[in-house]
């Protein structure tokens, strides 16, 4: 197998690497959009991308068709499929990749089990989020697997430590930080962004975005809306993204007595008009990786308000370039709220610096270059051995 893998690896240095990642779905979530990203921005006189999807595809499909990126559908059934493990190591044996990367767990079983059988010379895991619900048996894969793995690539010190909890060794893991395209000037103004949003003129809004599950923390945010309603009727809080419990938050705000306070408005595909017009950015999440939308509201100028979690830490320096406060205390949460609303000289302060951080650590650029300087160094290893 040694010889093998050098072969492979000289060979790719005389011509594009080619990787092939592999993600269960191209649905619309924080890993998937990181995933297009690399793929639509990575050099491609020096890699030739290939996708890979395990269950189905999704919404980023056009994207890479559109940037002509091959997109492979195993339509994997059930939690064990070995029909589709035989069809993924079949498309591996036409692709006959230099680099195999998978991302979240699904693809990091599948994936990396399926090159290790046809024999890749280089394989990377990709651990994109906090994962208390994994259980002991899943951990057990995790830990066999990245024992035959070159590396693990994660967006967050907080994940590389909770998997070094769970007995993955820390050696394995290479941080790579989320990155985020340069934002555009919205093409609207605050009248029609408010519009499109069914909000009465002058509406002060605070907003989510995320899907609706339960580790987002959602009815604490819906309760302390609900509150700032109460003694700010001109603020009023958008939650913005699609998800299972759906009816169930619906539910518990009109139990609140919120109704007015508080709408739901979706998935949206104008997100990046309507940010810049939010007036404050509430994340409530129990756990996390590397939110999206907390740097799509810092980049946004909006000022952030996020539970004080490893994840979000990653982000929001406390009193830098937003506020931190602990799970689940509403009433924090209420009482930073209001000196943001009441302190426009702190409210500038935290967004500039935001802009800043988001500008020089979580760029596109940043992050493109580092998975290319890993997959390059990866392979000049391979070489030398």
């Amino acid at each position: 197998m040694a010889l093998e893998n050098t072969s492979q690896a000289n060979s790719a240095a005389s011509r594009p690497i080619r990787i092939c990642w592999i993600i269960p779905t191209l649905d619309q979530g924080g890993a998937e959009k990181q995933l297009v990203t690399l793929a639509q921005s990575i050099d491609r006189e020096r890699f030739d991308p290939y996708v890979i999807t395990l269950t189905r595809s999704g919404h980023y499909l056009a994207e890479l068709q559109a940037s002509r990126i091959p997109v492979i559908e195993i339509n994997k059934r059930g939690k064990f499929d070995p029909f589709a493990l035989r069809r993924l190591r079949s498309s591996l044996q036409v692709i006959n990749p230099d680099i195999v990367h998978t991302w979240i767990f699904a693809a990091n079983a599948y994936g990396r089990y399926a090159a290790l059988k046809n024999k890749v010379p280089i394989i990377f895991g990709g651990e994109r989020c906090v994962d208390p619900w994994k259980s002991a048996y899943q951990l057990i894969i995790d830990r066999y697997l990245a024992r035959h793995t070159t590396g693990i690539l994660t967006n967050s010190s907080a994940i590389r430590d909770f998997y070094v909890r769970k007995g993955l060794p820390a050696s394995s893991f290479t941080i790579v930080h989320n990155g985020i395209a340069t934002a555009r000037t919205s093409s609207i103004r605050r009248s029609e962004a408010l519009s499109r949003l069914n909000l009465p003129e002058n509406t002060k809004i605070v907003a989510s975005v995320g899907r609706l599950w339960p580790q987002k923390g959602y009815k604490d945010l819906i309760w302390a809306a609900g509150m700032l309603n109460v003694v700010r009727p001109e603020y009023q809080y958008v939650i913005f993204g699609e998800g299972d419990l759906l009816h169930r938050l619906e539910q518990y705000r009109d139990d609140t007595g919120a109704v007015d306070a508080i709408k739901f408005a979706g998935h949206r595909n104008d997100m990046a008009d309507l940010l810049p017009h939010v007036d404050l950015f509430w994340n409530g999440s129990l756990y996390e990786g590397q939110s999206n939308s907390i740097m799509e509201a810092m980049q946004a100028g909006v000022p952030v308000l996020a539970s004080d979690i490893p994840g979000n830490r990653d982000l929001v320096v406390h009193d830098n370039c937003g506020f931190l406060y602990p799970i689940g205390a509403a009433d924090q949460l209420l009482k930073l709220s209001t000196r943001l609303i009441e302190e426009p000289d702190l409210r500038e302060r935290l967004t500039s610096n935001a802009r800043a951080k988001i500008a020089n650590d979580f760029s596109v650029e940043q992050m493109v270059r580092k998975h290319q300087e890993i997959y390059e160094s990866a392979i000049r290893s391979v070489a030398r051995n």
